[in-house]
């Protein structure tokens, strides 16, 4: 159980930022459910509570991200001839759905650093 404000925090935070409901992470930190909700209403608190949440899908699509090239092998080796043409079809269609995806990503990521960019130099001048 945690000790002090701060470990209550983290704790507090971590089940929060997981998609514990309010009393579940009250429960996890050893707090009362109204603990929770007088912390949920302190701006600094929900500001810590956004960064963590940011930071753990930060790290979740990074480790999606390692294992991309992994799984576009396998999608390339089910389109083999020897493997059955149903399954071959579906991972054509993935392929290309996903493909398209991350063009589109791509491009939109470049568009977005391009405007970040001009903002920064009007900002500047």
């Amino acid at each position: 159980m945690p000790r002090g404000r701060r470990d209550v925090d983290t704790t507090l935070l971590m089940a929060l930022a997981c998609g514990a409901p309010n009393e579940a992470a009250a429960q996890r930190a050893g707090v009362s459910a109204t603990t929770v909700y007088r912390r949920r209403k302190d701006p600094k608190f929900e500001q810590q509570l956004r960064r963590t949440r940011a930071e753990m899908v930060e790290r979740a699509a990074g480790t999606l991200t390692a294992a991309t090239t992994e799984s576009i092998r396998t999608l390339l080796e089910l389109q083999k001839p020897s493997i059955p043409p149903a399954t071959r079809l579906g991972a054509a269609r993935a392929v290309i759905e996903l493909g398209t995806r991350l063009r589109e990503s791509a491009d939109l990521e470049q568009r977005v650093m391009d405007i970040e960019q001009r903002l920064n130099q009007q900002n500047s001048s």
